[in-house]
């Protein structure tokens, strides 16, 4: 049963080594310890969805390398219904919007306001209140609120799940995520 269990994590290791973005494996050490933290990977994700004006389109390879395989998107997508993703839907989805908005002209931020983590072993939960607006906006930027699944395996944290909502007059910003 042993030696089952280690032919499987050297498969799963070479498969990580092969599918991975460069930038995360080894040798590059910041984004190592962005991995090592729930936090970290979660800050990694807004960072990198974020277009500057005029600047590229984000890295899909390696926010996609955020997530595992599996992992379940849900977004609020009007004030009654939430649309479910995989990584690959909601990269394409992100893609779609990113060309609509022109992004890339106008950039586009979406910035974390405050997060709060709970780490327990090998699971985690961070609850994020995020600031989102097109960078030639002169209006305040609109907020949402993401619930992040996180687990570790492999030496470090991938998200499992991500589930969005807004907030609004009827459904304020949950308390832990006030000042």
């Amino acid at each position: 049963m042993g030696a089952v269990m280690c032919m499987k994590r050297l498969i799963v290791s070479l498969l990580l080594l092969i599918l991975l973005p460069a930038s995360l494996v080894a040798g590059d050490e910041k984004v190592e310890h962005t991995l090592q933290t729930p936090d970290g990977v979660v800050n990694e994700l807004y960072r990198l969805i974020c277009v500057p004006k005029g600047g590229p389109e984000p890295d899909w390879e390696q926010v996609r390398a955020l997530f595992i395989p599996e992992a379940v998107i849900i977004l609020r997508v009007s004030k009654d219904a939430s649309t479910t993703f995989t990584v690959q839907g909601w990269i394409d989805d992100f893609k779609a919007f990113n060309t609509k908005a022109k992004s890339s002209e106008r950039g586009f931020e979406e910035k974390i306001v405050r997060m709060k983590p709970t780490v327990f072993r090998d699971i985690a939960h961070v609850l994020v209140l995020y600031e989102a607006r097109m960078l030639d906006w002169s209006k305040p930027p609109g907020q949402g609120v993401d619930s992040i699944e996180l687990i570790k395996k492999d030496g470090r944290w991938w998200i499992a799940a991500i589930t969005n909502d807004l907030p609004n007059e009827e459904h304020p910003v949950p308390a832990a995520l006030k000042d």
